[in-house]
């Protein structure tokens, strides 16, 4: 079984790749500079590389030639302005030319809620995805933890460097963080799942927490005290989203989009379609571990 993975050096798809490769599949990387770092990393494990900017106008069609199963995970926050509309063009144009050379199944990774103007541009490509091309299985996740993703930092800096945070009654919301192993694990079993072809599958942590809580956890991990809660009756979704793009050490832009989430649950409603993979995430406590050790190895790799 072939699959392609268009977006395959970010954070989900880099972790994707060695994952179908150990699972026997044969697979094909989409990158737009094939002499990267993490372009390198990925050929060297045994993916082919295939080099198209899906920002731009390359076509793909000889690069989706005898592919089974193809994977959209092309985020463009923080790369364009007009993010959202890039990447439904993107998406109209490999969803339409994945279906021309007869690909057999599209994969996606989006956003649960459609609350705020990210989570809308994911869902919109999402649908682009599906009324263009081959059957979709389309996965929506709550907030993703690992190493080196941008909720991950965000949090993390938030934990660490501040001693207070706005109590603002609009954030008291519910979200179900998951473990990028846990992503990866139903992103992987997607191509063996038949029942999934055509389906919208929602995953999340097993736990529905606030954003507070997730910030709590974040510093009792990292050994530290949480930050302390004030009333605050200026933090309005604007300044929520300039303060977090301010205090990240991550991509500011990226930062601010992700906090104007949270104003709406990011929650699992319809646990269905998750039943049908042999998947149980872990709780945020273990995720939050596991990062924070990747992260330090990630530091010290960078060091020495």
């Amino acid at each position: 079984m072939l699959a392609l993975i268009a977006g395959a050096t970010g954070f989900v798809g880099s972790r994707l790749a060695p994952a179908l490769l150990d699972d026997g599949l044969d697979v094909r990387c989409l990158v737009r500079d094939t002499g990267s770092d993490r372009a390198g990393r990925l050929e060297a494990l045994g993916c082919e590389l295939v080099r198209a900017d899906l920002a731009g106008m390359d076509e793909i069609g000889d690069a989706l030639a005898g592919v089974d199963v193809a994977y959209f995970l092309v985020h463009m926050m923080g790369r364009r302005a007009d993010y959202a509309g890039a990447e439904r063009r993107a998406a109209a144009r490999f969803a339409t030319q994945a279906r021309q050379a007869g690909a057999g199944r599209l994969v996606y990774l989006g956003g649960l809620g459609v609350g705020s103007p990210h989570l809308r541009s994911r869902h919109e490509t999402a649908m682009t995805l599906r009324e263009e091309g081959p059957p979709l299985t389309y996965f929506r996740a709550a907030m993703v933890v690992g190493a080196g993703s941008e909720s991950y930092v965000l949090v993390r800096d938030i934990a660490e460097r501040l001693p207070a945070i706005p109590d603002a009654a609009w954030m008291r919301t519910l979200t179900q963080p998951i473990g990028i192993r846990d992503v990866i694990a139903y992103l992987r079993r997607a191509p063996f799942v038949e029942a999934a072809r055509g389906r919208e599958i929602e995953i999340g942590g097993p736990e529905a927490m606030t954003p507070f809580d997730v910030v709590d956890r974040m510093a009792l991990a990292l050994g530290r005290r949480p930050p302390r809660r004030l009333p605050s009756l200026g933090a309005t979704p604007g300044a929520v989203a300039a303060g977090a793009g301010a205090v990240t050490s991550g991509d500011g832009a990226i930062a601010a989009q992700l906090a104007l989430g949270l104003g709406g649950d990011t929650i699992v409603r319809d646990p269905g379609g998750a039943a049908l993979f042999d998947v149980r995430p872990e709780p945020l406590d273990v995720t939050l571990q596991r990062a924070i050790e990747d992260d330090e190895l990630l530091a010290a790799a960078r060091l020495g």
